[in-house]
């Protein structure tokens, strides 16, 4: 008997409850998506989630929003997968968008301070979990946990560019795939199953040539889609806006690395070479994007907005700053589709490649290393008023000055961390308690 997947209408509903439950950045998403798609409904199993994740983990933009464009590819077509990424980026993307206008209208709102402050600190318990749960899963080899702890290593004490360190555990993958590769026994033990889409394409072997022909020409239908209107306001609306456009077209093909990397493409241009805004207004951007849903990456939004607010001329203001964020919006999101279309095919055609699947396996074992790096990075950011830079020979990091924490936020944490990992409470009430508590405490203080 044929597995039956979900019918669209019913994917939809999730991806949109994905899309309004996504906060914690890349690794908070990457494990949503992994409790919804996996553990929860089944759609996908372990090793092809994971195979999926390494492959998304090389791409320049999003991973979370392109490993959510992937799923939802293989299970309903190109349609399933632009809706996956749609449903993924709306939600955040509309809030984001009435957190820039309040911003941009200087408006000072405590209660809001208040439940941002909660969500901050679920947000650790979240990204936390994401590392105890994908470690776990891709770390079975001794030369994953050492990949894991090198890339780790790699990107908090010396600063190494992140494409350099998936590149490398790529390689090494590639070359030794004995040593990366987990024993058929070992993954056995470790209570790996199948899911809906592995069975239905065990089931029907013909539906992985009619899934590769979809994706070819929706990802020529999304190439024009982002190239055509980016010509016209180049060649025939020129000023703020086509340099908008042309800006966020370039940061989506050069930023490997995720959202955090491309920031310093960001702060380079849009604050010293364009000016459209100030590096007090970069960081503000970062925060609001760190805790609202959807991909980090829509830190580019609120730099759209405030540029194309601040725009000379008849169009500025909220008008300017609406037509600027659909146009950032528009030129980063479509080359995800464009990359995920092309690419995916590709990928699941050497599925069954032992090399590749050693490379990519290395891969998400330095991506463990990378959301470990990522959560400390968040922790030390939430828990601690100062850091301090410390240098040991050719590392060099920022530490936390002791007499800086912020006993709040730790005990929001751990509560935080409770209702999630011990009570096992669902996100959507852990963030609740978490920001609910965090208004009423800036409330008492105010």
């Amino acid at each position: 008997m044929t597995p039956q997947l979900p019918t669209l209408r019913e994917a939809l509903l999730v991806w949109a409850r994905i899309g309004v439950l996504s906060f914690g950045g890349p690794a908070g998403q990457i494990a949503l998506l992994h409790r919804e798609c996996v553990e929860e409904r089944h759609w996908v199993g372990e090793r092809r989630f994971l195979h999926a994740l390494s492959f998304c983990t090389l791409l320049p933009g999003p991973e979370a929003t392109q490993l959510a464009t992937y799923l939802g590819w293989l299970m309903h077509g190109p349609v399933g997968g632009a809706a996956a990424c749609v449903l993924f980026v709306l939600p955040g993307a509309a809030l984001l968008l009435l957190l820039s206008v309040l911003y941009d209208a200087a408006a000072h709102l405590p209660a809001i301070d208040g439940l941002f402050y909660g969500l901050k600190c679920a947000v650790l318990a979240l990204v936390l979990q994401a590392l105890l749960r994908i470690g776990r899963r891709a770390l079975k080899t001794r030369a994953a946990w050492m990949l894991a702890g090198l890339a780790f290593l790699g990107l908090f004490a010396f600063a190494l560019p992140f494409p350099v360190i998936i590149l490398c555990a790529g390689a090494i993958g590639a070359l030794a795939p004995e040593i990366v590769l987990a024993a058929p026994a070992a993954s056995a033990a470790a209570g790996e199953t199948i899911g809906l889409i592995d069975a239905l394409l065990i089931a029907d072997p013909g539906r992985p040539a009619r899934l590769a022909a979809g994706a070819r020409g929706a990802g020529l239908i999304a190439l024009g889609l982002w190239l055509v209107p980016l010509a016209f306001l180049k060649v025939f609306v020129p000023g703020r806006f086509a340099d908008i456009a042309w800006f966020f077209s370039k940061m989506a093909v050069v930023t490997l690395g995720g959202a955090y990397a491309v920031l310093a493409y960001v702060a380079q241009d849009a604050v010293q070479y364009y000016h459209w805004l100030s590096p007090a207004d970069m960081l503000a951007g970062l925060g609001l994007a760190e805790t609202t849903p959807g991909p980090l990456i829509l830190v580019l939004q609120f730099v759209g907005f405030l540029a194309g607010a601040r725009a000379p001329g008849a169009l500025h203001g909220i008008a300017g700053g609406l037509a600027a964020s659909v146009i950032t919006l528009w030129v980063t999101f479509l080359p995800c589709l464009v990359f995920v279309f092309f690419g995916a095919p590709l990928v699941e055609s050497l599925a069954d490649n032992r090399a590749l699947r050693a490379a990519l396996a290395a891969i998400t074992a330095a991506v463990v290393g990378v959301i470990a790096n990522l959560a400390l990075w968040f922790g030390l950011h939430v828990m601690f008023a100062r850091l301090v830079p410390v240098r040991a020979g050719p590392a060099h990091f920022d530490w936390p000055a002791a007499a800086s924490l912020d006993p709040v936020a730790l005990v929001l944490a751990i509560l935080a961390g409770v209702c999630l990992m011990r009570l096992r409470w669902a996100v959507p009430a852990t963030l609740a308690v978490a920001a609910g508590t965090g208004l009423a405490l800036r409330l008492l203080v105010n």
